[in-house]
């Protein structure tokens, strides 16, 4: 029994590990992008600048605040927003702990540290600024209308991508259709 406890509390580690690096890479590069577009002279946050800085021809840093969810939904000025999203994260956050303490495949883990890092460092930001900053923009020719998006919604759709892939493809045993 000891034996199932520390191996678990080795995959929970595993698990929190790469949250917590997700975490950590998305607040550094917010950090970074607030510092190359914060105007002089200006300390408070959020702030409103026009600046557009092309990276590669299909990918652009632009700074946006979004008050809502994925892809603007729920963008709107009401104060209740940072209530309302930061405890949903929280409670589907402490969801996928729990799922991460019961499992010990390395890909879900890391799927669902993946989630919960990207949904921490939206959190965070939430609690820091009563917004979201939202800085890779990605646009090819006239598909040009891709929401602005950061690293913890990348994290967050990559392990989203990988719990589904997992789904589809792991070849685990099942008793679901034994008589």
């Amino acid at each position: 029994m000891s034996d199932v406890r520390a191996l678990r509390g080795k995959s929970l580690a595993f698990g929190l590990a790469i949250a917590a690096l997700a975490a950590i890479l998305d607040q550094a590069s917010k950090f970074g992008i607030l510092a190359r577009f914060r105007p002089e002279g200006v300390t408070e946050t959020p702030f409103l600048v026009p600046t557009r800085v092309t990276v590669l021809p299909i990918l652009d840093f632009v700074l946006t605040w979004n008050r809502g969810v994925s892809f603007g939904l729920g963008n709107t000025p009401g104060s209740h927003n940072v209530l309302v999203f930061t405890a949903l994260a929280v409670i589907i956050g402490a969801f996928l702990v729990g799922w991460m303490a019961r499992t010990s495949d390395r890909l879900v883990l890391a799927a669902l540290g993946l989630v919960v890092g990207g949904a921490l460092g939206n959190v965070v930001d939430r609690l820091r600024f009563g917004a979201v900053v939202d800085f890779l923009y990605v646009h090819v020719g006239a598909f040009d209308w891709w929401p602005a998006f950061n690293v913890a919604d990348s994290a967050v759709c990559v392990g989203a991508g990988l719990l589904v892939f997992d789904s589809l493809f792991a070849k685990r045993d099942s008793n679901m259709n034994t008589q």
